[in-house]
């Protein structure tokens, strides 16, 4: 079960410079509001070098609930790092870089060690460092930048839509109190598989606005996986280390 929570955080999307801002270049939508909305959710992104604190994280499938507590550590642009614990006792930690992602389990006593190209292959869609970076500080996991979207304002905020008859259909909608992350939803519709991703609140520690609460929808086949994600606490700009070796004996999984 805790290989899946792993999973679907990868899928939902956990891809310049530490605090940097980017530079927006030429936006490939025409819409001149739409534009500018675009422009204000990048200068919105939130500007940190590292974030640690504390998730809980709800997994719920057709056959059982269970709850998690994660230590998460992220250095902006450069690593995130996931412990996973019941009861207070550790059973498994994920590490992943813009090259790799490492995971192991107690429990099963299982490991995997590879990169996105494996975990995009197992997903069914491209990921990558950035995207899952993106769905978890809420920015838009695709760059809005990049391709010409449908631009709509309606009372829930503003949505972009790129449907196009193409593999993906791709939906995004944008606070329109801090121009983050409102919903975002891919859909891949021949393959009947579909990920939602929704932004309850938002928090401001610091000066800083980060999410408060991620819900993670996941379906695939007419059968349904959720993970509800909230930040119980959240520190910027502080030291941090990702302290993460797989123990001798385990069992490398493979993702086929």
């Amino acid at each position: 079960m805790l290989k899946r929570i792993f999973a679907l955080i990868l899928l939902s999307a956990f891809i310049v410079s530490c605090g940097g801002s980017r530079s927006v270049g030429k936006i490939a939508t025409k819409d001149a509001e739409a534009v500018s909305v675009i422009k204000k959710h990048y200068t919105a992104e939130t500007q940190f070098k590292t974030a640690s604190g504390k998730l809980r994280a709800v997994y719920q499938d057709e056959e059982k609930t269970q709850s998690v507590n994660l230590s998460f550590r992220l250095e902006k642009d450069k690593a995130i790092w996931l412990s996973a614990s019941i009861l207070g006792f550790p059973v498994a930690k994920a590490y992943i870089t813009p090259n790799s992602v490492s995971y192991y389990e107690k429990v099963t006593q299982t490991y995997f060690d590879g990169d996105f190209r494996l975990v995009s292959e197992f997903l069914g869609t491209s990921l990558d460092f950035q995207k899952l970076q993106n769905l978890l500080i809420g920015q838009a996991i695709y760059d809005l930048r990049e391709e010409e979207y449908n631009f709509v304002q309606s009372p829930r905020g503003f949505q972009f839509v790129k449907d196009d008859g193409s593999v993906m259909k791709k939906m995004f909608l944008l606070n329109p109190a801090n121009f983050k992350a409102g919903a975002q939803q891919l859909a891949q519709e021949q393959e009947n598989r579909s990920l939602t991703v929704t932004y309850s609140d938002y928090q401001e520690v610091d000066g800083l606005i980060f999410p408060d609460n991620i819900k993670i929808i996941a379906n695939e086949g007419g059968s349904s996986t959720n993970i509800d994600l909230t930040y119980r606490s959240i520190s910027f700009n502080e030291e941090v280390s990702f302290p993460f070796d797989i123990p001798s004996g385990y069992e490398e999984i493979s993702l086929k």
